[in-house]
């Protein structure tokens, strides 16, 4: 179980945008807080062009200061092999992959060359896509060129489904990658999962119930009127109290376990319903064709194949015949409730 005492804390703003501010910001987190790495982004591309994509190479010497003069050990986040040369030389104390870099193989074996042999943490990221192979696979490119030092940093996933966050959480990811690899630490990165500073607190506990080993928090000394990544990052006085408020709870083996699992059936619940929404909507948009084109709702040429093919795909996953027909039956029914709705309403055509 984790608790205080080998917890990773990583924190500091989402961009180095000045020397002053870097130097403001680490020094309330060695004062206050039990920082592991201060961290900064120095590389930020955007996903379109023409905004702040940070300070580059200059904004290590600022990470150098605040090492200097705080004692506090410092990471960045790394892209290109040039990155990497730029960091080893400034003596930078660790990196991490971003997650658009995790996801392309070339991109994460041309850093994995360029790290080896070097003695840091290299911490990686998930990749946008919620695939765990995709994921492992990166780790085991640095592993192989004997790169040791290595822990995930669980950040979220982009998806279809609708969720209140900025990315996913997927918890069910992270818990496999524990179990696959129990050796390699797992860091909650609630900032980016979030999006919003309102949700920070929840995904950060659940991170801690689930058995990460660390949180990575963004931390501006100004969020209003940082850069990038206004709404998700902390002032010093909200982070204060995000850290009061985590709990390191005491749980046996088996109650762990049953959380985990809980966790991972939450999360299916939450896709199955964000899914039956999206059919839902796709039904309505049918029943304005049938509306607009004279069609009867009710087609049982239609509703008998797709009760063949669903009992099919659903008996070859191993689910009970009479359950797959009840559900069918319940989605069916309010499908012809949606069209007849549909077509009973004067002002849509």
């Amino acid at each position: 179980m984790n608790s205080k005492n080998n917890f990773t804390y990583i924190a500091g703003p989402c961009s180095a945008e000045s020397e002053e501010q870097m130097l403001d910001i680490a020094r309330f987190l060695k004062n206050e807080t039990p920082i592991s790495f201060f961290r900064a982004g120095i590389w930020k591309p955007r996903t379109t062009p023409g905004g702040f994509e940070g300070n580059g190479e200059k904004a290590l010497t600022w990470l150098q200061k605040v090492k200097t003069e705080t004692g506090l050990k410092v990471m960045t986040e790394v892209a290109t092999p040039t990155h990497v040369e730029a960091c080893l030389k400034h003596e930078i104390d660790a990196v991490w992959i971003g997650a658009r870099t995790t996801s392309n193989p070339f991109m994460v074996q041309d850093l994995a060359e360029a790290l080896q042999g070097a003695d840091i943490p290299v911490l990686v990221k998930n990749p946008m896509t919620p695939d765990l192979k995709l994921w492992i696979g990166a780790i085991e490119r640095f592993q192989r060129l004997g790169i040791t030092q290595i822990s995930a940093i669980q950040r979220g996933f982009s998806t279809f489904s609708e969720s209140p966050y900025r990315n996913a959480p997927l918890w069910e990811i992270p818990i496999e990658l524990k179990r696959l690899h129990p050796e390699i630490p797992i860091i909650c990165d609630p900032s980016h999962i979030a999006g919003k500073r309102m949700f920070l607190q929840e995904i950060a506990q659940k991170g801690l119930d689930l058995e990460m080993d660390g949180l990575m928090v963004e931390v501006h000394n100004h969020p209003e009127i940082a850069l990038t990544d206004q709404d998700q990052q902390l002032n010093f006085a909200d982070f204060k109290t995000f850290l009061s408020k985590l709990i390191f709870r005491q749980a046996d083996k088996t109650n762990q376990q049953i959380l985990q699992l809980r966790t991972i059936v939450n999360d299916i619940d939450e896709g199955l319903f964000s899914l039956l929404a999206k059919r839902m909507h796709i039904v309505e948009e049918m029943g304005l064709l049938k509306k607009r084109n004279q069609i009867t709702i009710l087609q049982m040429d239609r509703w008998s194949e797709v009760v063949e093919s669903r009992l099919k795909i659903g008996k070859g996953q191993g689910l009970n015949e009479d359950f797959i027909l009840k559900i069918l039956e319940d989605i069916h029914e309010e499908a012809i409730r949606i069209q007849t709705q549909t077509l009973n309403d004067d002002s849509r055509s």
